[in-house]
């Protein structure tokens, strides 16, 4: 699964499927901003929800 990029952020997604929870990682440029957690079910996270999370964050931010 690789980083999404929107209106010059960065969004890298980890996970681990044995705790059954991830994070994306949000990058302006090199710099860290923040941490978007989320939990799946499954061998891994759906990257439709993946997504939904990157919207709503772009949303949420005016991005």
């Amino acid at each position: 699964m690789g980083a999404i990029e929107r209106s010059g952020y960065r969004f890298v997604p980890e996970y681990s499927v044995i705790q059954q929870n991830g994070a994306i990682h949000v990058y302006n440029k090199e710099e860290f901003i923040e941490e978007i957690k989320f939990q799946f079910t499954g061998k891994f996270p759906e990257m439709d929800k993946i997504e939904d999370l990157v919207e709503q964050y772009c949303e949420l931010h005016n991005l």
